[in-house]
Parts: structure tokens; C-alpha cells; sequence
């Protein structure tokens, strides 16, 4: 790896070799999320058919409801794995950690997948469905951090904005690939066969990315002794500075994962409440999760062209103030446009202040602990918000029979992200924000 400082300011100046190890660390990185997050995310696709065959009920919400609990149960141990792979993240290195989570993802799938149903064999089916969440959860909690860490650390300084909005990116990635397997899956397949082992073939899918995931991994180059430019100064965890940016940064990511988890939600919403057409419902998750990718990646971009905060706080606003309109159009009119329209641009708005956010709270924490408590308290606040989210709408739309219940909820989570966006301190590199302030009128 070919570096060169200044003399002046010791400054990094990127050179040819650097322009190839960002290339291929957003690739190798930003693939294995997409297929991790693939691995986790499907799940929630046929939160349906996998409580019919894991959770047989003679009520259909019960069996839901069952199969909404199992999949919270994978985040439970989201901050146990953001913990022991976070910390070994900034130990060891970002590459072997990341490693680890993929193969114990993978296996964890696998699993799942090929878990007989209840009908055969009784109640260690349910079992073995909790046991399999339990380790996808433990893996995908020590992704986020030790990833969002190396995209960082692998960019040059004037495009870390962009190079970490993959992060967010390969998630909705990955939440497209999901919703576009689902589609596929119920437009060829009947009612019964979809019911039936459908939902098995989705998940084989992912499991089967083992072998191509675990090479790009082992192939990554190592970030964590990486010299770094316009670093924060190395400080410890109980800093003024850096308790500010977790606290600010729990907030906004408990915001940010209702939001994501409720979007997931929307196939389920759509059959149960809405009543519309398996396709329908796929589809509208799969436009949302697809407008989501060019979102992030503008989220990223407009990150280092204008600063952290006001790419974060503006496009917060508009999202807050579009969501009870297009959930009101959607539940009243039930229509085709509506629900992929609505969703879409609503997702398209949404989307762009979190790429902003995740730079900021990577840039914001010093390196020797950026892996360990980015990953920490992202999976504290998807444990604690992100595995209730989708029960709880559920909960709250059977108990008041409101197609608006998921709107009151994002629109409590869109307020409070909005609260802690406004508190966070401008991380950008001077260069970016003494740009910025030249290009404002």
C-alpha cells in the first residue's frame, strides 16, 4: 500500500494504490453486507409462511405475532455480537472480523432453511428457527460496525461520505434483492406452493452465497493500522466528546431502524391490513427498498460536498413532514399508485439524511474504538427498537384496526431522529466545510 505525507501538515496524499484499495475494499465490503443483510432481511418477507410452518395457530395473528417474536429474537444477541466482533474488530483487525460474522451468518440461514416444520417434527422446529436467529443476530450485530469502520478508513479523506454511504446502500441493496426474489417467487409459484417451501427456496439462496462471500472477505486488505487523515485525536470511550456522538448516534439510529424495520414490514402490511395481491405487496417493497440505493449513495455524495448536519437535518424535515400524508393516501385509497408511489418517494426522501449520519458518527469516533462502539450501539438500538418495530405496528394496527398505525409510530421515530440530528457536531474535514461555506449564498 503506497502512502505519502507532506512535510508541512503531514497530511495523506492519495496515490494510484490507494485509488485501487478503495475500489476493491467498497466491492469486498459492500458485497458481503449485501449478502449478510440479505441473509437477515428475507426473513421478515415471509414472516407469514415461516409462522405457519414453524407456529401453527388456529389464529392467524397468533401464528403471525409468534413469528414476528422469532424474529426479534435475533436481536437479542445483536449487541453481544456488535461487542465481541466490534471489540475484535479494533483489536485484531476489521478483515477477520468481518469474516467471522459472514460464515456464522451463512451457516445460520442454512439452518432455517432446511429445518423440517413443525408438523414433523413437533417442537423442535421452533426451536431450532430461535436458535437459527439467535446466531444471525450475534453475526449481523458485529457487521455494521467493523464494515462501517473499514469503508471509512480504506477512503480518501474528501470521499468518506461517499465511500460509507455503501454501507447503507448494500443494506437496501440487499432489502431489494430480498422483495425481488419475493415477487418472482409469488408470481410463479401458487398460493400453496409459496406457503409451503417457497419461502425455503429464498432462503437457500442466501446461504448459498457462502463460498463467494468468504473468499471476497479473505481477499479484503487489512484498514485498522492504516494511517488516517484528519482523524479524530485517539481518546477513550467515557470522553465528553465521544459519549456525546454515542448518545446523539443511539437516537438517531433507533430512529433510523424503525423506519428501516417498518419499510421491511410493508409486504406483511399490505397482505394483512391492506388486503392487496401477493405481487402488490412484494412490489411495493421491492420499489422502496430499489429508490433506497441511489438515496444513500446521493446521501454520501451530498455529504461531502456540503457538510454533515445540513444533509442530515433538511432532507429529516421533509421526510417527517410527508409521512402521515402518504400513509393517509395509501390507507384510504389502497390503490396500486399509492402504495408504490407513496412509499417510493417517501423512502427516496427518507433515506438520504442516514448515509450523512453514518460518516458523522464514524468520523466522530477516534480509531481505536470506532469498530467496537459504532457496532455496539447500532446493535442496541436495532435490539431494542428494531426487533419490537414490527410487532408493535402489528400489535397497534389489530388493537385500534387503523391502517394509519404505522404512520404515528415512523413519525415518532422521524421527531426524535430529527432532535439528535440538530445536536450533532459538524464532522466534516475543514476542507469540506470551508468548501461548503464558499458555495452558500
Amino acid at each position: 500500500m503506497a502512502r505519502q505525507f507532506t512535510q508541512e501538515k503531514l497530511e495523506p496524499v492519495l496515490v494510484a494504490a490507494d485509488e485501487r484499495l478503495t475500489s476493491r475494499a467498497v466491492l469486498g465490503a459492500t458485497i458481503g453486507n449485501i449478502l449478510e443483510f440479505y441473509d437477515f432481511g428475507t426473513y421478515s418477507f415471509f414472516a407469514i409462511q415461516i409462522g405457519q410452518a414453524f407456529f401453527p395457530a388456529a389464529d392467524p395473528f397468533a401464528s403471525l405475532m409468534l413469528s414476528l417474536a422469532t424474529f426479534g429474537a435475533g436481536f437479542v444477541t445483536r449487541p453481544i455480537g456488535a461487542i465481541v466482533l466490534g471489540s475484535y474488530s479494533d483489536w485484531v483487525g476489521r478483515r477477520p472480523a468481518m469474516t467471522a460474522s459472514f460464515a456464522m451468518m451463512s451457516a445460520a440461514i442454512l439452518v432455517l432453511a432446511i429445518t423440517p416444520s413443525y408438523e414433523t417434527i413437533g417442537i423442535a422446529a421452533p426451536l431450532l428457527a430461535i436458535f437459527a436467529r439467535l446466531v444471525q443476530g450475534f453475526a449481523l450485530g458485529g457487521e455494521v460496525g467493523p464494515t462501517t469502520a473499514y469503508l471509512m478508513e480504506a477512503a480518501p479523506t474528501e470521499a468518506r461520505g461517499l465511500a460509507v454511504s455503501f454501507q447503507p446502500a448494500s443494506q437496501q441493496v440487499a432489502a431489494t434483492a430480498g422483495a425481488l426474489v419475493g415477487e418472482i417467487l409469488s408470481l410463479t409459484m401458487t398460493g400453496e406452493a409459496l406457503h409451503a417451501y417457497g419461502w425455503r427456496i429464498a432462503l437457500l439462496l442466501g446461504a448459498g452465497t457462502l463460498p463467494f462471500g468468504l473468499w471476497l472477505r479473505s481477499a479484503l486488505s487489512e484498514t485498522l493500522h492504516r494511517p488516517e487523515g484528519a482523524a479524530p485525536v485517539a481518546q477513550p470511550m467515557r470522553s465528553p466528546a465521544a459519549r456525546r456522538i454515542m448518545s446523539l448516534g443511539f437516537v438517531i439510529l433507533a430512529s433510523c431502524t424503525i423506519i428501516t424495520y417498518l419499510t421491511e414490514y410493508m409486504t406483511t402490511y399490505a397482505l394483512n391490513t391492506l388486503q392487496v395481491s401477493a405481487p402488490l405487496a412484494f412490489a411495493a417493497t421491492l420499489i422502496s427498498n430499489t429508490v433506497g440505493i441511489p438515496a444513500a449513495l446521493l446521501g454520501g455524495w451530498l455529504a461531502d460536498l456540503a457538510g454533515r448536519r445540513h444533509i442530515m437535518i433538511w432532507p429529516q424535515v421533509t421526510a417527517l413532514l410527508m409521512t402521515y400524508p402518504v400513509f393517509l393516501w395509501i390507507a384510504e385509497s389502497r390503490s396500486a399508485l399509492a402504495l408504490l408511489a407513496g412509499l417510493g418517494a417517501l423512502t427516496l426522501i427518507g433515506t438520504i439524511p442516514y448515509s450523512a449520519f453514518y460518516v458523522s458518527m464514524a468520523e466522530g469516533l477516534p480509531k481505536n474504538i470506532r469498530g467496537g462502539a459504532f457496532a455496539t450501539i447500532y446493535a442496541l438500538a436495532i435490539a431494542i427498537f428494531g426487533g419490537t418495530a414490527q410487532p408493535v405496528v402489528a400489535l397497534l394496527t389489530h388493537v385500534t384496526g387503523s391502517a394509519l398505525a404505522p404512520a404515528w409510530y415512523m413519525l415518532v421515530a422521524s421527531a426524535a431522529g430529527l432532535c439528535a440530528m440538530v445536536m450533532m457536531p459538524e464532522t466534516a474535514p475543514p476542507t469540506i466545510q470551508s468548501a461548503a461555506k464558499e458555495r452558500r449564498p
